[in-house]
């Protein structure tokens, strides 16, 4: 396993992934739910490693949540047991209290782009289970990841 790519390299973060056989179906192909257990593998790893937030303290000492509000997947070639992928997530959009993250899921042999998805992410009180204002310092590092910069929303 490679590590992440930490500086925005065309405002995409990108973690390198080997698919094993608990990510398989019988078929020995990525089972789709586990897709998805690498996109919040990579969304906790980017938050940690590149926006500096310790995704543990966001929820036990910040009490803040970032639930997934709206997702977008298209499933566009298997991936099987042994493949490497590298997971791609770049910020489409900010906005005051959520953000919208697109992912790529690419074969690192040819590049071949196995999978995408969108996610709205919103930020929460876990106190309240409100939707409240993204932190300044999270917002700070949200813009220079943001894919392009004027796409931003208040």
């Amino acid at each position: 396993m490679q590590p992440a790519s930490r500086e925005p390299e065309g405002r995409r973060f990108r973690l390198e992934r080997r698919i094993f056989f608990h990510h398989c179906d019988p078929a020995g192909i990525v089972f789709y739910p586990q897709y998805l257990v690498l996109l919040n593998e990579v969304q906790e790893a980017w938050f940690g490693g590149c926006l500096g937030v310790d995704y543990a303290a966001l929820f036990t000492k910040r009490l803040l949540g970032v639930p997934t509000v709206r997702l977008e997947c298209d499933f566009l070639a298997p991936s099987r047991l042994g493949d490497s992928l590298t997971l791609e997530l770049a910020v489409e959009r900010i906005g005051t209290k959520s953000l919208t993250i697109g992912y790529e899921y690419r074969g690192t042999d040819a590049g071949e782009v196995r999978a995408r998805f969108r996610t709205v992410l919103v930020f929460t009180s876990l106190e309240t289970h409100r939707a409240v204002p993204i932190p300044d310092d999270i917002q700070a590092g949200l813009r220079h990841w943001l894919a392009t910069r004027d796409d931003s929303e208040e």
